[in-house]
């Protein structure tokens, strides 16, 4: 006989899942206590990530019925939500979703819902990249930097270069400058890529 469960899910631990229980009872789903699974767990963590969720994919049997309020109960993202949808469906597990009219995502009518919003979140995705390097361009051309700004001064990173130059460990540098050994290594390098193309100036020179 086919069993119904519910998986609910709150992103901290001020919030409750009681509202998605009654809503799942108020959309006419009848189900047992002891088969609603609740945790509280961030969206951007992946379905099968969620150790809630993990479990109760590994309790769902064929014929079994599993019913969220919301998409993003089912995954981080339009991929991962498809992942998990065509996973329950291999295993003859229906899924229904309030959000979406309590639609079994699993049927004919499900799949094309499920394309029609992979199809809007890649387009939303590539909208949001466009705009991205189309932003990075214009700050290109305005002279901005780009990149995570140095946590050195320029004069700062001179001395450094002198003091690696006349024998100073790495760990006395960075306790100095109160920055991490990775931070030195970087001045190094940053000199020594320059150096290497020939410049005639050091990018460590102050600028005049």
């Amino acid at each position: 006989m086919p069993r119904t469960f519910a998986y609910c899910r709150v992103s901290t631990a001020d919030q409750t899942t009681d509202n998605q229980v009654r809503e799942i009872e108020s959309a006419g789903f009848n189900v047992d206590a002891k088969r609603i699974v609740a945790e509280t767990v961030s969206g951007s963590v992946t379905a099968m990530e969620r150790t809630g969720f993990a479990r109760l994919v590994d309790r769902l049997e064929a014929d079994d019925v599993l019913i969220v309020t919301k998409l993003d109960r089912l995954g981080r993202n339009a991929m991962d939500v498809r992942a998990t949808v065509d996973r329950l469906s291999a295993d003859g597990v229906r899924v229904h979703c309030l959000a979406l009219g309590g639609v079994d995502l699993t049927s004919a009518a499900g799949r094309m819902t499920m394309g029609v919003i992979a199809a809007v979140a890649e387009f939303e995705r590539d909208l949001l990249i466009e705009r991205t390097q189309a932003g990075l361009s214009r700050a290109k051309a305005a002279g901005k930097a780009l990149g995570r700004p140095h946590s050195l001064s320029i004069p700062q990173q001179n001395d450094i270069r002198a003091a690696r130059a006349s024998g100073v460990s790495l760990g006395e540098l960075a306790k100095r400058y109160s920055v991490s050994r990775a931070a030195i290594q970087r001045v190094e390098k940053r000199f020594a890529d320059a150096s290497g193309r020939g410049h005639e100036t050091s990018p460590f020179s102050e600028a005049r």
